[in-house]
């Protein structure tokens, strides 16, 4: 699809593929609330305030993280409607830069997707280990079979795809304001005193030290925000993709930046900042501090019903990714094919096959270190992608066109050169493995052009 008009993509897409446009605004928000809010929230404030020992550094900071995904719609959302393919950023880059950049990102985006997927379940395994005693020693399994239970539903077709994502969303979403509602009501009446910290206060850094420590805070945070590009990977099983991409993406990202604010804000309200920075999991934290005992397995039950959505986004978008692969045989032309209820199939079995495989190696922080560092190398290439676009086929047809382009993409554009950079410098070890892994793709790419 490279070389092929812009106007004309949708038309020629048609020819080779089944998925089916029947996508409202309702999945694109719910895949957007499920993909981001997963894991990450309930494990990175604990990370950030090790990092940003100071309540307005530490609020700040998911500010900037919500904004960096805030000006990333907005510049994605014009490619997302000029190129409505299903497949995310893969098309998107393929057509501006190439086959080679293409396979690049498409896999890693493919498996950087199937790693979260793999996090959240082993999140979602633990919590559920912890409710029952006898499964405490089965993360592993639990995580794998959440997968394999996914798997099948989703297996079925687009209808049951789209009604699970919204309301597995839908749950998660309420959940968590419970949470934050108990928290606020209970600092407001009283009911609760700040527990005294016997953790060391942290010392706040300064000068590089603290530009180091935020670049580092906003691994996690980026892990966490990451999903806001969730339509796009539906591009063409969208019904209305001029009006409801750009919708989808930004009702998205503003519901969760609320949503992450006001958990971090409520999490503050009964925690002191050491309590939370020495938290593995704020959430259970914050909870005992407001339910006593029973506080951190309410909060078990809260992650056994919030992350399911989690499971389902990133099963989903992993498939489309593989799927857009395979039509262009960047990967095998098999996987392209879409059974009967619209699904395609083959990517979605074989992509739950891989997240299985992360969930084998159990290592959680890895993951979310690596992926860190492949997501914001994708979102580069892609924000770059809408600068080549726009001088190349400048009256190519928009129906959404980037506001405050140049200056908006110039900008989230260079943080995320800055966030790579910083990444390295500060984490080189799993930096250096991500860069290993972007160059392995060049020999497979060989391999596949060959074959």
């Amino acid at each position: 699809m490279a070389d092929m008009p812009s106007g004309r993509l949708s038309a020629l897409t048609a020819k080779h593929t089944l998925l089916r446009s029947t996508l409202g605004i309702g999945f694109g928000v719910a895949v957007a609330v499920g993909s981001m809010i997963g894991a990450g929230i309930l494990r990175s404030p604990a990370d950030v305030a090790t990092q940003l020992p100071v309540p307005a550094l530490f609020l700040g900071a998911w500010v900037v993280g919500g904004l960096y995904a805030l000006l990333g719609a907005n510049a994605l959302a014009e490619l997302g409607t000029m190129l409505p393919c299903s497949g995310g950023q893969y098309v998107f880059v393929r057509h501006a830069l190439g086959p080679y950049a293409g396979f690049l990102v498409g896999w890693n985006d493919w498996m950087s997707t199937c790693g979260s997927t793999a996090a959240v379940a082993l999140v979602a395994g633990e919590a559920l280990g912890t409710l029952v005693p006898r499964l405490s020693s089965q993360a592993v399994v639990i995580a794998s079979v959440l997968i394999a239970l996914t798997t099948v539903v989703l297996y079925r077709g687009v209808r049951e795809s789209d009604r699970t994502q919204q309301l597995t969303s839908a749950l998660k979403a309420a959940a968590l304001l419970a949470l934050v509602i108990a928290c606020l009501l209970a600092r407001a009446t009283g009911a609760v005193a700040m527990p005294a910290s016997t953790v060391p206060r942290i010392a706040t850094p300064a000068g590089i030290a603290l530009a180091a420590a935020f670049i580092t805070a906003l691994q996690g945070i980026i892990y966490a925000y990451d999903g806001w590009t969730g339509v796009l990977y539906f591009s063409e099983e969208v019904r209305d993709v001029g009006r409801e991409i750009p919708r989808s993406l930004f009702l998205g990202v503003v519901s969760v930046i609320l949503l992450y604010l006001l958990l971090n804000i409520a999490f503050l309200a009964v925690l002191p900042l050491p309590v939370l920075a020495a938290s593995p999991l704020a959430a259970a934290s914050a909870a005992t501090a407001v339910f006593g005992p029973r506080g951190g397995t309410l909060v078990q039950g809260l992650v056994v019903i919030a992350l399911p959505s989690a499971i389902v986004a990133n099963t989903l978008m992993a498939s489309r990714v593989l799927f857009a692969l395979g039509r262009d045989k960047a990967a095998p032309g098999w996987l392209s094919t879409v059974n009967a209820g619209g699904t395609p199939g083959a990517a979605l079995l074989a992509s739950s096959i891989v997240a299985g495989a992360f969930v084998l190696s159990g290592a959680f922080e890895k993951v979310i270190t690596i992926c860190a560092f492949l997501f914001v190398a994708s979102y580069s290439i892609s924000f770059a992608s809408v600068f080549v676009l726009r001088r190349r086929e400048p009256h190519a047809p928009r129906p959404y066109r980037a506001w405050g382009h140049p200056w908006t993409t110039g900008v989230v554009l260079a943080g995320s050169i800055v966030f790579l950079g910083g990444t390295v410098i500060a984490d080189p070890r799993n930096g250096l493995i991500a860069l290993g892994l972007v160059a392995v793709s060049y020999p497979v790419y060989r391999m596949f052009l060959k074959r």
